[in-house]
Formats: structure tokens, sequence, C-alpha cells
């Protein structure tokens, strides 16, 4: 029998995994007692300083299969301690969505390439598959001395924190959910993802009243009382303040910037693409007419698609604005600090507006922000939408901001 690993991490996202492999650099490069906390986005030499950029030969969606750099070198070798990699199991917890499912299997390879475990295990498809993958991670779940989770709203992360044992636990960012999950802890309310109306009538209600006693476990486990003897860390390039017994250790991004580019830039733009449509926040037309808008002022030439953005939005995206729709294999991060990258990145309000200053610094990208409009939120748009959306951006650090008007007036 394989012995258990003395850290497991849970991932459910691309950038999940992503950020688990920030994690472990960071936890291998300054280990805990020693890891700087950070407030700022920090700085690189200049790229004159480095010497000249290699150039990409590789188109922005392409990725070398064999874990190479995106100019055909070979990616920078490891350089954690000897036996970091055996003790961080990596298992993935998959969405049903094939981009996701996609990009996952893109990113579990370039872990295994760091030597990493990585194991796949269907917790989804199926009223019984959850109780399955609960009943296959139990004995690992116990034996381990830290979990990584990714995504501390998932129900099913919430389930598995019932075994944990572990005195320490660590959060990776989701994106910018994690300003949310901050913030939810420190009031005491319940975990809530933002954009999230509730609602599912009867049934709705009767199946959260069954799932309250998972959730108040959860919250307890990410919010230890002083004296207990666990730990909280939360990694994470958002802009949080923690609290209680939770410390705080800022992915700089420290090893995407060691194993990718620079990139080579390209004169044009590229805009950044959202699900704010699919969630429900953001009106279809609206999203439509800000996109040409922003197409038309900046010169943008490329559309990087959100994994969860519909083929069928695309298409009309396409059509309407004559962008390039690029659907990436890996996390942003990644395909911009690879390149070929325009030289300005404009996105709405998401996590890469605080990811890729950190992701690209010293490269000479432009980071902007269109704030988004309160007049393109739907009806069905949650209560919370419209502060936490203007958060995302006025929190933003080294982003060039761009007024909702602009997009508007232009649509």
């Amino acid at each position: 029998m394989t012995p258990s690993a003395s850290t497991l991490a849970f991932v459910e996202s691309p950038v999940q995994l992503l950020n688990v492999l920030e994690w472990a650099h960071a936890e291998a490069a300054s280990p805990p007692g020693g890891a700087p906390l950070l407030d700022a986005v920090p700085r690189q030499p200049s790229r004159a300083a480095r010497g000249p950029a290699p150039q990409p030969g590789a188109g922005a969606s392409a990725a070398p299969a064999d874990g190479g750099t995106a100019d055909g070198g070979t990616a920078a070798a490891p350089d954690r301690p000897a036996g970091a990699a055996a003790r961080l199991r990596i298992v993935v917890l998959p969405p049903t969505d094939p981009m996701s499912r996609g990009q996952l299997r893109r990113m579990a390879g370039l872990a295994r390439d760091e030597g990493y475990e990585v194991s796949w295990q269907e917790a989804r498809g199926g009223r019984l598959a959850p109780f399955k993958a609960l009943a296959a991670l139990a004995r690992d779940v116990r034996a381990a001395r830290r979990v990584v989770v990714g995504d501390p709203f998932s129900r099913y992360v919430q389930l598995l924190l019932t075994l944990v044992r572990a005195e320490e636990l660590v959060v990776v960012d989701d994106g910018t959910a994690t300003m949310e999950f901050v913030a939810q802890t420190a009031r005491g309310e319940r975990l809530v993802r933002w954009h999230r109306v509730g609602g599912g009538g009867l049934p709705g209600r009767v199946r959260e009243l069954v799932y309250a006693p998972v959730s108040a476990t959860a919250r307890r486990r990410f919010t230890p009382a002083a004296g207990t003897g666990r730990r909280v860390e939360v990694f994470s390039s958002m802009p949080v303040t923690v609290h209680g017994a939770m410390t705080l250790r800022v992915n700089e991004f420290a090893w995407t910037r060691s194993r990718f580019g620079p990139p080579r830039l390209t004169r044009g733009t590229d805009l950044v693409g959202t699900s704010l449509v699919e969630t429900g926040v953001v009106d279809p037309a609206r999203y439509l007419d800000a996109v040409r808008a922003l197409t038309l002022e900046h010169g943008a030439t490329r559309y990087f698609a959100h994994r969860r953005e519909s083929p069928e939005k695309l298409r009309l995206l396409s059509e309407a604005t004559g962008l390039e729709i690029v659907r990436p294999d890996l996390p942003l991060e990644l395909i911009a600090r690879r390149g070929p990258v325009g030289r300005t990145i404009v996105s709405f309000p998401s996590t890469v507006v605080h990811t890729l200053p950190y992701a690209l610094t010293g490269t000479g990208v432009t980071v902007a922000v269109c704030d988004v409009d309160p007049a393109w939120l739907t009806g069905s748009a949650s209560p919370r939408a419209r502060t936490f959306l203007a958060g995302v951006t006025e929190t933003a650090r080294d982003v060039h901001r761009l007024p909702a008007q602009t997009a508007s007036a232009a649509g």
C-alpha cells in the first residue's frame, strides 16, 4: 500500500492547481516561520538588465507537451529540496465541463513534471459519485498532517474537512472568491459565493438544512480559536486582511516567473473574457456592447475566453467585433507569461487584474481593468454583486483603471 502523503491538496479548477504549485514552490523556498509577508507587487530587474528575451515560436493557445518553455527550450530545473515532491499529493476533483477538464489535465502534466504525485478522483456525475470518492480518499485525508484546499466554498471540500485531523490547513486562491472567503469568516457568516442569490424553493431549503452541520464544521476549521494548536494559512495574490489564527503568505507567482518567459510582446491589445454572463450577473447584450466598445477604442485583436464562457456567446462576440477568440488550454497567467502577449491587456473585474501584475512584472505589459457599470447587471444579480465587483477593481494594484462609461458610451 502506498504510504499517505504528509501534505494532501484538493483542487477543482486549473487556477487552483496552478496556485498549489506556486504554494509548493514558496514553501520550499521559505518554509514556515521564514515566509515573507509582502504588501506590494514584487519588482524584477528590467529586461535590459536580464538581456534579450527569448522569442516564442508557438501561438498563445499552444503549450509545449514536454514541459518546455514557449521558445522551444527546457524549463528551469525544479529547485525544491530533495524529497519535497514525495511529501505532496495533489488530488484533482474535476468539474464536468470539457474546457475545465482539459486545462486541468494540462496543469496535472506540469505538476507531474515537477515531481509531484497527482491523482484524478471523479466526485461528480452521479448521485453516488461523491460518496464513492469520499470513501476512496478517507484514509489519506485522516492521515495527512497538512491539507491544502483551493475552494473553501466547495461543498465537497467542506465534506472532506469533516474527516481532516491535520492541525494545519492552507487555502490557496480560487480567484477573487478568496476576498469573500476571508471577509465572511471574519464576520462569522456562512460561506456563500458572492454571486449566489439563493432560491431552489422548498427542495433547496431542505438541502441547506440537511447540509448545515457540515457547513458549520467547515467554518470552524477555517477559523480556529486561539490556543487550539490549529493553524490556517491563506496563500493569496488578492488584497485580503487575515484575522484570528489565520496567517497570510502572498502568492507572487515566483514559480511561473522562474519557469516561463519573459514573453515576446505584440503591438496589439488583448482582451480578457469573463463568465459574468454565464453566472447571471451581467446582461448578455450589455456585455457584447462593452466588448465591442473596448475593441474599437483600444484596437484589440484577440479575446482570451474564460473557460466557462459558452460557445454561442463567443460566436456572437467574434461576429460582432472581428476579434480572434482564443480558448487557452492553461490558466491565463501561464499563457501570458509564455507569450506572445499584447503590450496592453484589458480585463473586466476578475482575478487576473490581481494576478497578472505579479506574473508579468518587469515585462513592460500594462494591465487595465474596465469597471462594470451597475446598469449592466441583470435583475437576478445578487445584492452583493455591485459592491463586490467594485471592490475587485478598486483594490487592484499596478493596473490602469478604465471607467465603465468608456465602454457604455462607445457601445
